[in-house]
């Protein structure tokens, strides 16, 4: 079920194909040698190194990092990254997801990266293919809900930092990270004044992996997406530079740089996700025989495999159309990344559930890969944010005046 070529760049269409064939000739046929490897294999070793070194001779890692260190400028970033993470996420959904922070987190950083720390982290970053850098927002006590449209001191980070001596002194906790358990270096956001609210408390720091008082304790072990360590990190007493400091106070309004793409590309990862399901359920059932004939001759299955197609070319049609609102830069491009995100997640899911229905009894057996389309899905529901909270927040963004604050007194 490929991409139709219209009103794309010739760039584009050159990063798809690179993109595709990469997912064609390397990334499937990785998955698809043992497919219990993502359950068996320890974290240490779960991670798809080889892919990712791979990626990284044909230039697909740096897209984020800023053309003078040895990245890619691309034309219309927002849209060329969905396309691109469509076609990985066709293979897997987690080696997409390392990809996509791969390529968002630069993106910040050349936005808010000191100089003198670009001049030594991005060429660090483009040496080596194995380097990996986590943004550190997300905490036990406080995920989605901190962004309901209210903004109060008890919203603060639970993770805090504090001035000592020239250094600044981290001491919490951060989980749910993606890339978390291998990255060498890390954004962390932690309160800096816990008398005000959330927008104005909050700063972020630039921590390497191995500086003491950082320590990643564990993969959180997630039902899908399994091949993107997503880790549990503790800061106790972590003491770094007291220039390591990125933003100050303000750091969650320079963030939108991070979290407006981001939508962008889960919804390009689901809908790679729906791609694949789709693509395996066309070839089974003008294969397998049920009641004396191909089951693609039941009306039923028809039917079914009709709506699969539909919800996947209107989840394609929506993301492009938020992405290119986004490199348009226009008045709402946030709130329709929003709404591209939630009506790919519950779209796709649906798309996989109905895969999962036509192969039936084969859907659930490991080695048909329909149950890992469902599982990896699944994870998209709750991944950067739940689909309530942002359901709350497109109201929000579309009539300020008079939605509610849904937490909190009005």
């Amino acid at each position: 079920m490929q991409m139709q070529m219209l009103d794309l760049t010739d760039e584009q269409k050159q990063m798809r194909q690179l993109a595709r064939d990469f997912t064609d000739k390397e990334i499937i046929p990785f998955v698809s040698k043992d497919r219990e490897r993502e359950w068996t294999a320890p974290s240490s070793e779960r991670m798809p190194w080889e892919l990712l070194k791979k990626a990284d001779k044909l230039g697909l890692r740096g897209l984020g990092v800023p053309e003078k260190y040895g990245g890619i400028k691309l034309e219309d970033q927002a849209q060329t990254f969905a396309i691109i993470a469509e076609e990985l996420a066709r293979g897997d959904s987690g080696f997409a997801d390392i990809m996509g922070q791969v390529w968002k987190v630069p993106v910040l950083l050349g936005n808010i990266m000191p100089e003198h720390f670009q001049d030594i982290w991005f060429p660090k970053f483009i040496e080596d293919p194995t380097f990996l850098i986590a943004h550190c927002l997300t905490e036990p006590r406080g995920a989605s809900d901190r962004w309901l449209p209210y903004n109060v001191p008890e919203a603060a980070m639970n993770t805090k930092a504090e001035l000592k001596d020239g250094h600044w002194v981290l001491n919490g906790r951060k989980q749910f990270i993606t890339n978390g358990y291998d990255a060498k270096l890390y954004i962390v956001y932690a309160n800096t004044n816990p008398k005000v609210g959330m927008m104005q408390g909050t700063s972020s720091f630039l921590i390497p992996r191995d500086t003491p008082g950082l320590i990643p304790v564990r993969t959180n072990e997630k039902m899908g997406a399994r091949y993107m360590n997503n880790g549990e990190i503790v800061f106790d007493n972590c003491r770094i530079p007291e220039d390591s400091i990125l933003v100050k106070d303000e750091a969650l309004k320079h963030a939108g740089v991070y979290f407006k793409p981001g939508k962008i590309l889960q919804a390009a990862k689901n809908l790679g996700v729906g791609v694949a399901a789709f693509e395996d359920t066309a070839a089974y059932v003008q294969q397998y025989v049920q009641g004396g004939k191909i089951i693609i001759k039941h009306q039923a299955i028809a039917n079914m495999l009709a709506d699969m197609a539909i919800k996947v070319e209107t989840t394609r049609a929506f993301t492009r159309y938020a992405a290119r609102a986004l490199d348009n830069n226009t008045s709402d491009a946030l709130q329709l990344c929003m709404m591209a995100k939630v009506y790919a997640a519950d779209a796709i899911f649906d798309v996989a559930k109905k895969a999962m229905e036509i192969f039936a009894g084969n859907g659930v057996m490991i080695e048909m890969g329909i149950e890992k389309h469902f599982r990896d899905a699944a994870i998209f529901l709750h991944m950067d944010g739940t689909q309530d909270i942002h359901r709350f927040k497109i109201i929000r963004s579309m009539f300020p005046e008079t939605a509610g604050n849904y937490a909190g007194n009005d």
